[in-house]
């Protein structure tokens, strides 16, 4: 399996699973933006900092394996992983967020969040 196939496995999990949460989450769902400023944070890190460590030799990739795309030296397939985790974490977290509050507020119990 190439790396794209795999990152584009992982990501697309990571879509499916962030729309379910969405769902449950209401319209308590994660800001769009945020998650916007969040992906784009992320992938800059990702490029400084892979590259930083493909440059000192920690890691390399078989060049089989890749599109040959490469943002300075960190292939695109590397940024599959924060983008999934900036997409999916979020509203999963706004999801866990109105689960919580439904079950506080059908109990009568307070809510300290």
């Amino acid at each position: 399996m190439t790396y794209v196939a795999l990152s584009a496995w992982f990501l697309g999990g990571a879509v499916v699973i962030a729309v379910i949460a969405s769902l449950v989450a209401g319209r308590r769902r994660a800001s769009l933006a945020g998650v916007g400023i969040t992906v784009t944070v992320l992938v800059v890190l990702t490029a400084v900092f892979d590259t930083l460590m493909i440059a000192t030799g920690l890691f390399h990739y078989s060049p089989g394996h890749l599109l040959g795309i490469h943002i300075g030296l960190a292939p695109l397939e590397d940024f599959a992983y924060p983008i999934a985790g900036a997409i999916m974490l979020p509203a999963v977290w706004a999801a866990l967020r109105a689960r919580r509050r439904s079950r506080i507020g059908s109990t009568g119990g307070e809510d300290r969040a």
